[in-house]
């Protein structure tokens, strides 16, 4: 199992900035695709962004290309989330998730089997 602890998350005004983290920790970080999802209030979760265990793929859902930029150092155990031009349906609750040496599907929940617990993104208008 892989532990992971989101951090980041606060109030911003549209247009701002926030970095995302995901420290990860109990097994080696290298071998995990890492995703972030969201859940808005009163919505399903939905995927954000994830990024490939092997080549350091990106991949992005279409409401946040070009504003964000998913990210990894495997050095430090860590993903991140770098969110750009928020806007304020950007607001939800973002979740990474971990997935050991998947290279497909990345945009899909059942793929991860290693949640954070979230942090809360609130962007007001």
């Amino acid at each position: 199992q892989v532990q992971l602890v989101e951090s980041g998350g606060g109030l911003v005004q549209t247009g701002g900035s926030l970095r995302l983290s995901c420290a990860a920790s109990g097994r080696t970080f290298s071998n995990y695709a890492m995703g972030w999802f969201r859940r808005a209030p009163g919505k399903e979760r939905d995927f954000v962004a994830a990024i490939s265990w092997s080549t350091g793929t990106p991949y992005y859902a279409d409401s946040v290309k070009g504003r964000f930029t998913i990210s990894r150092d495997n050095a430090k155990n860590t993903v991140y989330l770098q969110m750009n031009s928020l806007k304020p349906e950007d607001t939800a609750l973002y979740y990474c998730a971990a997935a050991f040496r998947r290279a497909t599907g990345l945009a899909l929940e059942v793929s991860y089997r290693n949640w954070g617990q979230g942090t809360q993104v609130t962007v007001s208008s």
